[in-house]
């Protein structure tokens, strides 16, 4: 395994470019399955996790070819099998996303319950009741989701009893192949969903309720929709909201390209009432250092609240505010276990059931800290960019699933950051 060495203390500086989202280009490989014609897929991240799924449209019998390692073309003509294994789809939790589109496309698929980060309950009953209710037989065996719908599945009202992401555009690709009209209540309003739904809309599926929570899509025929022949992946919010708590961190000024702002309303307004000036455009922002870091309280929620997955950054970043900081988590129940590591580089964090209180400035020291899951990883090496003294975090495969050239776009803001073999 690899792992990063860091030595901190280092100011960053400059500009890099921020990736294609993976949370976007996942759905859209997936929906890849439902088109009559090949289709280029552009500003994809170049992460294992894109990869991975690209290796299950293989082993689906699709045409995949990689033109650079950030366009791909994806024929899906001679298709031959509707079983995506245990071996590939426990590797990613977002595999499930092609239970949708092949069940409505194929009337029968056999889909692996599926892995990923283990971050908490996140289960896939929420997509299984929801293709029952538009006429599918579902029964879970030897580890296997078997579904079928002979006769196609069939437009219903589906009430999600929790907001659920992948949920919903399981949903959405099923629907687009369903007789009739599909509505979903307390659809996510994700940007990620957006997109899909604007793909879906421009290959002539009549949907209705965009970027709401209440979306109505009207099925077509089941040969398949007319993809445009070139898709390309929106700017990823995560990795910016990232980069920008790196500058934050160490009280820096730098620069983001190829991102989208208005994806980062929560994240922009969280470090403005930290202390932070931030300028930004259609396709850039640049945070300028704070002359005072206040301590701050945020809940996670559902878009557009505050991210999720940007909780374990603010957290890093919590240790060098003053005064005491509290972060809620409300939508995974394991998903503080980043605690313990930065506890080992000298953070004062308390945790009492989902709370963590924060006390901060600390001096961070640098330590051996292990990777748990993507985003704590992240959390990880910004807590390493101000600790005193070199930080070695191990098992960072998990940054590899989801930051596209992350030690070289740290090198290049000016990090003193080296990848190694343990």
């Amino acid at each position: 395994m690899d792992y990063l060495a860091l030595q901190g203390g280092v100011r960053l500086n400059g500009a890099i470019n921020i990736a294609g989202a993976k949370n976007s280009a996942l759905p859209l490989i997936a929906l890849t399955l439902l088109s009559k014609n090949p289709v280029s897929l552009q500003n994809l991240p170049d992460v294992v996790d894109i990869e991975t799924f690209f290796e299950l449209l293989r082993r689906l019998g699709c045409c995949v070819e990689r033109f650079d390692k950030h366009i791909v073309n994806v024929d899906v003509a001679e298709q031959n099998s509707t079983k995506a294994t245990y071996d590939i789809v426990r590797k990613m939790r977002a595999s499930i996303l092609v239970l949708g589109p092949l069940l409505g496309r194929f009337g029968y698929c056999a889909v692996s319950l599926p892995g990923g980060c283990a971050i908490g309950a996140r289960p896939v009953d929420l997509h299984i009741k929801a293709l029952e209710k538009m006429g599918a037989e579902i029964r879970i065996e030897g580890g296997y989701i078997i579904a079928s719908a002979k006769d196609g599945l069939k437009g219903a009202v589906i009430n999600f009893d929790k907001i659920t992401v992948t949920g919903t555009e399981n949903i959405l690709m099923a629907a687009a192949m369903a007789k009739g009209k599909t509505t979903i209540m307390h659809a996510a309003k994700e940007p990620e969903v957006v997109q899909l739904c604007e793909i879906l809309r421009d290959s002539g599926v009549e949907i209705d309720g965009i970027g709401s929570d209440t979306i109505s899509i009207f099925g077509t025929s089941r040969e398949g929709l007319a993809l445009p022949s070139a898709i390309s992946v929106i700017p990823d919010r995560i990795e910016a909201g990232t980069y920008l708590c790196a500058g934050a961190m160490t009280n820096s000024q730098i620069t983001l390209h190829c991102v989208n702002a208005s994806h980062l309303g929560a994240v922009i307004a969280k470090l403005e009432e930290i202390g932070f000036k931030l300028t930004y455009n259609q396709d850039s922002i640049t945070i300028y250092p704070a002359l005072k870091r206040n301590a701050f309280a945020l809940s996670t929620a559902e878009y557009p609240g505050f991210p999720t997955d940007m909780q374990a950054q603010f957290m890093a970043l919590a240790t060098q505010c003053n005064g005491s900081s509290i972060i809620e988590e409300r939508l995974f129940e394991n998903r503080f276990m980043h605690v313990s590591e930065l506890q080992r580089m000298g953070a004062n964090i308390s945790l009492r059931g989902n709370t963590a209180t924060i006390n901060g400035a600390s001096a961070l020291i640098g330590a051996d800290v292990m990777a748990t899951d993507l985003r704590a990883s992240s959390a990880l090496v910004l807590a390493a960019l101000v600790a005193k003294g070199e930080t070695r975090i191990h098992r960072i495969y998990h940054l590899d699933r989801g930051y596209e050239d992350l030690e070289a776009k740290f090198a290049i803001l000016g990090a003193n950051i080296t990848r190694a073999k343990e």
